[in-house]
């Protein structure tokens, strides 16, 4: 069976592959996450998880047997992108602008060997109900929304402004498991396998 590396610094996409019982090494995969001019969301988010898929690769490239899998998540509102909130001032401008509206989250995969990539983007659509400036404040206060994509984190303390989501609650998280499962699947890696193999 082809050894699996995950090109991820994220806990949360670590959580869920373990979650489906995947074994996998995680390593890093840094690029240059710069939107191109004129590229639309889903473009960006897929030109990534490729991009990290391959830098991934590329550290392993030793391992001539392996796959790599790439990720990426982004926050859309009026289809423009909201990244991770650099100060307390931008991250309550953009739970401002999220509140009681709804939002698209969509997240990339990449998996790769040393002869294809398949990639796919999931996207799913998130309700907030309105949000109060002093809540916004003490959200950025519990320290949560400073490395989340649109300034929020669904699994964590985040979920309260959550009103409705249609879609996969895993890929707002940050890795979409029922399409995480079948990519793997076309490469011969099996979900829900045995402790002693991993």
């Amino acid at each position: 069976m082809k050894r699996l590396y995950l090109a991820s610094g994220s806990p949360r996409r670590r959580e869920l592959l373990t979650q489906i019982g995947v074994p996998f090494t995680a390593i890093s995969a840094d690029i240059d996450e710069t939107p191109l001019n004129h590229e639309s969301p889903s473009a960006y988010v897929e030109r990534l998880a490729r991009g990290k898929a391959e830098a991934g690769r590329g550290a392993v490239a030793s391992d001539a047997s392996c796959c790599v899998l790439g990720a990426d998540t982004a926050v859309v509102l009026d289809g423009k992108i909201l990244g991770k909130p650099v100060d307390e001032g931008d991250a309550c401008a953009m739970l401002k602008m999220l509140s009681g509206r709804e939002h698209q989250v969509l997240t990339a995969i990449a998996l790769l060997d040393f002869d294809r990539c398949e990639s796919l983007v999931v996207t799913s659509h998130v309700r907030f109900r309105e949000i109060s400036p002093d809540e916004a404040a003490a959200y950025w206060a519990s320290g949560e929304p400073r490395d989340k994509a649109g300034g929020y984190g669904i699994q964590g303390l985040g979920a309260v402004f959550v009103a409705g989501l249609t879609g996969s609650y895993s890929a707002v998280v940050g890795l979409p498991l029922c399409e995480t499962a079948q990519l793997l699947g076309h490469f011969g890696i099996p979900c829900w396998q045995p402790n002693n193999a991993r």
